[in-house]
């Protein structure tokens, strides 16, 4: 029996929104064991998806949330995998910007356990940044993935459509921060952190 485990890369691409476009670096997350993993998020490349993957089986790909350089090839990443795609269906007009004419194959709900590598991720709905963002706690790794809802060094940006900076500090709050401070959190976007190192920045 294989131990879970978490692979990183780092892809780049682009972020539009509201008729602005941004180069961005996108960080690749893949949690399971040698035989079977989950994708969070699906940035800008296939390929460099597919090199963190390696030869296992993709059974999810979760999407923390739906703005484009997080999903933008997440068809494509399915159709190569056979894997279906989550999103919260709060994101569903985010995605339609970037995929009217596919939709995700399920949705994910607060609370949801998605299963792999003998360890589970719990779905914690965490609004702000969109509608549907969530982050991903693997307690058993002692990590959270938080897509952009958190980040070292502060929250996730709210300055776009489809944002709410009071929610985000609320769902920073009440979901992020009752978690134990060790945990480390994996960002969407840039450097890990831990939750203590930022509810000691940001004020519990």
């Amino acid at each position: 029996m294989t131990m879970a485990r978490i692979d990183h890369g780092v892809t780049t691409g682009t972020f539009s929104l509201d008729g602005e476009t941004f180069d961005v670096d996108n960080n690749i997350w893949v949690m399971g064991d040698d035989t079977a993993c989950v994708v969070i998020d699906a940035p800008h490349s296939v390929d460099d998806i597919l090199a963190v993957v390696g030869r296992r089986r993709v059974t999810a790909i979760v999407c923390t949330h739906a703005h484009d350089d997080h999903v933008r090839v997440a068809p494509d990443l399915a159709r190569a995998t056979g894997a279906p795609i989550l999103l919260h269906p709060a994101d569903a007009p985010l995605w339609a910007l970037t995929h009217p004419d596919v939709a995700p194959d399920a949705d994910l709900a607060d609370g949801q356990q998605i299963a792999v590598g003998g360890i589970s991720l719990t779905v914690l709905h965490t609004p702000g940044h969109s509608p549907g963002s969530v982050s991903l706690y693997a307690p058993d790794l002692g990590v959270v993935f938080t897509g952009d809802t958190l980040f070292h060094g502060g929250l996730g940006a709210t300055g776009r459509s489809f944002s709410d900076a009071d929610l985000i500090v609320d769902s920073i709050r009440r979901r992020l921060f009752t978690l134990p401070d060790d945990t480390i959190v994996h960002t969407g976007h840039g450097p890990s952190t831990t939750i203590g190192a930022e509810a000691a920045a940001l004020g519990r």
